[in-house]
């Protein structure tokens, strides 16, 4: 079992992404499950995964996701699937933060094999904390 808090936030793509379950943090061998945050005006920058799907359910707020270059609102309570090699985008843009759950599977390789940037991340330039 891993609580939240202990885990560390990454923020290299944006945002306040936090892995719980993971290889690294108990063991798991399929997928692995975090949370995002995103304040208002905070992006989680294009990116897409070569291995994995993904699941993303917003708990709370409204965002614009960008999909495969279409876009679409991601509501409180909805989810949205992102198939293996689709680029997406998440952006804040209303005035609360949100808050969601995702999972990404199967796992690639390697960890560092497992996400393709498509556009400069906040935390690559030195932007978002």
């Amino acid at each position: 079992m891993v609580h939240r808090d202990e885990t560390q936030p990454n923020h290299r793509r944006g945002g306040d992404i936090r892995t719980l379950l993971s290889p690294a943090s108990v063991g798991a061998t399929a997928a692995f499950m975090g949370t995002l945050t995103l304040a208002p005006g905070e992006v989680v920058t294009e990116h897409w995964h070569p291995y994995s799907e993904e699941f993303l359910y917003c708990v709370s707020g409204d965002v614009l996701i960008t999909v495969d270059g279409e876009q679409r609102r991601l509501v409180a309570e909805s989810a949205i699937h992102i198939p293996i090699g689709v680029r997406h985008r998440i952006f804040n843009d209303r005035a609360v933060p949100a808050f969601f759950v995702f999972t990404c599977g199967p796992l690639a390789p390697r960890p560092e094999l497992g996400h393709v940037d498509t556009e400069p991340s906040p935390g690559s330039l030195g932007g978002v904390r």
